[in-house]
């Protein structure tokens, strides 16, 4: 695919490697909703500090949580979700761990995360790319700003939408390395405010530049 390549081209091909243990992942995913990756990070960093295990999470009081992960933001909303999640995994599995999910179908291992309060396909797609290196592709604001521009689903598609067409469009050996690639474009030069479309790659792949700026458009 064209796209790919030239974002191959441009930012190289990043290698799959595991980011981590699932339910690391999971907890620091649920901390990085709506706030800054810096922030989530300081978050996540400061609950396993104070918290040496995650057994010791769902055994403390709320209010111990929010503390720790306040830096995040939403710390009220997000501290009760954490635990409610552990406990759910620690209930149904008998071990807090989510190792399982690498045997499953692929379709039961997003059905069973999705099935946690709290987790929807975004969440489910990262625990299961970034930490088990299963055949998902997660879609965050800027694989979905760039994948809109770019014309690859509708203006009104949904995330979820776009991350099912992204799966019926490219192989599956592409989805990590273009996940990571479209976040880079969509930092650097396919910004949410003021996108660099004079330097842009993908110029004649661009249903935006072609139809806003352009300088042949009618």
């Amino acid at each position: 695919m064209t796209i790919f390549q030239r974002l191959v081209e441009e930012y190289g091909r990043p290698a799959w490697h595991s980011h981590g243990d699932p339910v690391d992942i999971l907890v620091s995913t649920f901390l990085s909703q709506n706030t800054s990756d810096t922030n989530s990070s300081r978050a996540f960093r400061a609950l396993r500090d104070r918290f040496p295990t995650w057994e010791a999470v769902i055994n403390a009081p709320v209010e111990e949580i929010e503390e720790a992960i306040r830096p995040g933001g939403l710390a009220r909303s997000k501290a009760p979700r954490i635990q409610a999640a552990l406990r759910r995994i620690i209930e149904e599995r008998g071990d807090l761990t989510l190792d399982f999910l690498v045997d499953m179908p692929l379709d039961q291992a997003k059905a069973w995360l999705q099935s946690i309060h709290g987790v929807g396909a975004k969440t489910a797609a990262i625990v299961l790319l970034f930490s088990l290196g299963r055949p998902v592709f997660p879609v965050d604001t800027h694989v979905h700003r760039v994948s809109k521009r770019l014309g690859i689903v509708p203006p009104n598609a949904s995330p979820e939408q776009t991350q099912k067409k992204w799966e019926t469009l490219v192989p599956q050996e592409t989805f990590y390395p273009l996940h990571i690639n479209l976040i880079r474009h969509g930092r650097q030069v396919c910004k949410s405010r003021d996108p660099r479309c004079h330097i842009c790659i993908l110029q004649d792949l661009c249903d935006y530049y072609q139809s806003e700026v352009s300088p042949t458009r009618s």
